[in-house]
Formats: C-alpha cells, sequence, structure tokens
C-alpha cells in the first residue's frame, strides 16, 4: 500500500544517516496510489496522500545531499486534441508535475527504439 511505502520512507531516513547514499529511486510512484484511491471520490485525498509522499523526499533529498529519480505511469488524455499524435499525460496530476525539477519522457519510437 501506499501507507507501507511512505513507512518505509521514514524509516530509511535512519539507514541513511548510518550509511552514504547517493541515489534514492521510487519506482511508479503514483502505482501504489491508484490502486488504493480508485475513482473520482478519493481523487482529493489521493493527491494531499501523494503532496505528503513527494514532501518528504524532499525532505531526504536536501537532507542528506541524495538524488531521488521518480518513474512514473502515463494515462490517455482524451481532451488532448485531434492534432496531438501521443495523447498521453504523466499521472499524478499538477501535484507530481510541481515536485519534480527535471521530467524526462521516454515514448516508443520505431520498432523496438526509445525516443
Amino acid at each position: 500500500t501506499y501507507e507501507h511505502q511512505y513507512n518505509l520512507l521514514l524509516g530509511l531516513a535512519a539507514k541513511m544517516a548510518e550509511e552514504p547514499f547517493r541515489l534514492l529511486i521510487v519506482d511508479s510512484v503514483i502505482a501504489l496510489f491508484r490502486v488504493d484511491f480508485s475513482g473520482r471520490g478519493e481523487l482529493a485525498e489521493r493527491q494531499q496522500k501523494l503532496a505528503q509522499m513527494l514532501s518528504r523526499l524532499t525532505k531526504i533529498a536536501e537532507e542528506f545531499n541524495v538524488a531521488v529519480y521518480i518513474t512514473n505511469q502515463v494515462i490517455a488524455d482524451p481532451g488532448g486534441g485531434m492534432f496531438i499524435t501521443d495523447p498521453k499525460k504523466p499521472a499524478g496530476g499538477h501535484v507530481l508535475a510541481h515536485a519534480a525539477t527535471i521530467r524526462l519522457m521516454l515514448r516508443k519510437g520505431k520498432g523496438e527504439q526509445r525516443v
């Protein structure tokens, strides 16, 4: 659950104080939130909890001088317009978008190529 993931982050601070780390990777940060909060009725609470998680990651990055690398999922954007060839957008909304310093989007090119 997202709660378990958050609790792991809380315990991680003690571990980082003991051993020097330079990189923290969170794979698919939104995945557990999308499972635990399904439906529009829970969207506000999901975004609030996601913001808390991202805030904690920021504090860890600053306190321990560690890079935090987050991967995310994409969702279909039906309002993306007919002129957009790949109408997908990152999941997590503005909360996740504003937490990131650098964003990199990979997409499938021709064959097995990623661009």
